[in-house]
């Protein structure tokens, strides 16, 4: 493997994607010879063809620096440490990025929005060879074609990098994941790289917040929009100021937030932020089964969905009038309790109530939806009442955050190989008690032995693609307060009629 040919390659790569320019490669270049502990440069024969995808180039190049003993170990963990730190000297600095995003803003803001999201795969901060890994359906429900993945972009934890964490003197910097201070930051065993990590400073209601993408993508152009400071998740009246003045700047996308309760809520409590992107999930399409206007509110429409969970959409031209009505709607269901329905506000001192809400800008409105939360256990259901149940943790057993409760199932890397398992003992072709890891999907597999008999033809591939999302509609009905029965619909008109409608 000629290395002066990978490199070449990958310098083509960060003109041909806009990385960088031609008065830029030489720079460049020496920046890279550096990393690889390399004091000359042979140019490579010229190659006519176009460079091509770039994670084979990285791989060639981490494959070079495995061979010089550049790299401490040939694990993921390091092979990612050293392409990011690679990556980065092919990138404009922070400022260039803002500039450019600026200006297509100017334009449009999908345009700005458009060039952001096609730096951040360009530049590998989005590993797209990893996300296009995952696993993704539809399934159809009553409720609508929920989307379905099988999370296998994020990588397996590295043991030699578990190993060595245990050995690296403990830091506070950053603070977290979504901190600002990640942007350039060189990463560690237990803390990823992000030299090739750029952020959009913005202001939502007077304060600083910024945008990045995810790097796992879970859906179109799947952002994250944090506050300036590391401050923990709080809904609060201005929460919903802020997510409908994030939309009136970006009305191409959606943004929602986590609830701010252990169990109800997001991976990362401890820093505020929001999800959006470019998507239409289900729950956006759903119908309403009952409309009706709240007191006070004559021009906001206001419904409840037809949805798992317990969802009151409202709508208006006027975001100041509909964030007023959210926050009368939160304050009241924070102390709310319905015994018959199993729902107290508190124990103790101790809330049990809050809401995660999502908002849109559709038609020349503004768009809330509320979903309503409670994260109080019990004996029964000890890691929640209003979360998964124990029979269907064989599929889900993790908190329904934001993005399950609009319709999408990030499902465990596991349920990948489980899923070929069991579509073969459908079959007839492996028996089911053979494989240990298969037992906790024995009370399911009777289930569609008994509803799906064995018979030439049958694809038990698309049968349990269906069959999971119905499992999916199973963990999201245990996450509603109110039931998708007509009991359910009378204690959800009870509580609406408590605020006044």
């Amino acid at each position: 493997m000629n290395i002066f040919k990978e490199l070449k390659r990958l310098l083509e790569y960060g003109k041909a994607q806009g990385l960088m320019q031609m008065e830029d490669e030489i720079y460049v270049r020496n920046k890279l010879l550096e990393i690889l502990g390399l004091d000359n440069y042979e140019e490579p024969e010229a190659q006519e063809e176009a460079p091509g995808r770039l994670q084979p180039i990285l791989d060639n190049i981490l494959d070079y620096a495995c061979q010089k003993s550049i790299l401490t170990d040939n694990t993921i963990t390091y092979r990612d440490l050293l392409d990011t730190k690679i990556m980065d000297c092919l990138l404009p600095r922070p400022s260039e990025v803002i500039k450019r995003f600026d200006a297509a803003y100017e334009g449009a803001p999908k345009q700005a929005t458009d060039y952001y999201y096609a730096f951040s795969k360009a530049s590998n901060y989005i590993r797209t060879d990893r996300t296009e890994k995952d696993l993704r359906w539809k399934a159809a429900t009553e409720f609508g074609e929920l989307d379905i993945t099988v999370n296998l972009a994020k990588p397996e934890k590295d043991p030699k990098a578990i190993a060595a964490a245990k050995h690296i003197k403990s830091s506070s910097y950053p603070l977290c994941l979504l901190c600002k201070e990640n942007e350039g930051y060189a990463g560690r065993v237990n803390h990823p790289a992000r030299q090739n990590h750029r952020i959009i400073p913005m202001t939502l209601c007077g304060e600083k917040w910024f945008l990045q993408y995810s790097p796992y993508v879970y859906y179109n152009e799947h952002c994250i929009v944090f506050k300036d400071g590391h401050e923990p998740m709080k809904i609060s009246d201005k929460t919903f100021e802020r997510l409908l003045a994030f939309v009136a700047r970006f009305p191409h996308y959606f943004i929602g937030s986590n609830a701010d309760l252990p169990i109800v809520g997001g991976s990362i409590l401890s820093h505020d932020h929001f999800q959006g992107g470019c998507y239409a999930f289900a729950m956006e399409k759903a119908s309403a089964v009952k409309s009706f206007r709240f007191q006070g509110f004559p021009d906001i429409e206001a419904c409840i969905l037809k949805w798992p969970l317990s969802v009151i959409r409202i709508r208006c031209e006027e975001k100041e009038r509909l964030a007023k009505l959210a926050g009368v709607i939160y304050d009241a269901w924070r102390g709310y309790s319905d015994e018959a329905a199993d729902i107290r506000a508190y124990s103790g001192d101790e809330p049990h109530n809050t809401i995660t809400p999502i908002a849109r800008h559709k038609d020349g409105k503004y768009e809330l939806d509320l979903v309503l939360r409670n994260n109080r256990t019990s004996e029964v259901h000890p890691l929640g009442i209003f979360h998964p149940h124990s029979d269907v943790h064989h599929i889900k057993k993790e908190n329904i955050g934001l993005i399950e409760v609009m319709g999408l199932a990030v499902l465990p890397p596991r349920l990948s190989s489980e899923l070929v398992l069991l579509s073969d003992c459908l079959a007839g072709l492996k028996e089911i008690a053979d494989y240990p890891e298969l037992m906790q999907h024995l009370p399911w597999f009777e289930y569609l032995k008994n509803r799906y008999p064995q018979q030439a033809g049958t694809d038990y591939d698309a049968v349990l693609r269906l069959e999971t999302g119905k499992r999916f509609e199973r963990v999201l009905r245990d996450a509603g307060v109110f039931k998708q029965d007509s009991a359910g619909l009378e204690a959800f008109v009870r509580f609406v009629s408590h605020i006044g409608i």
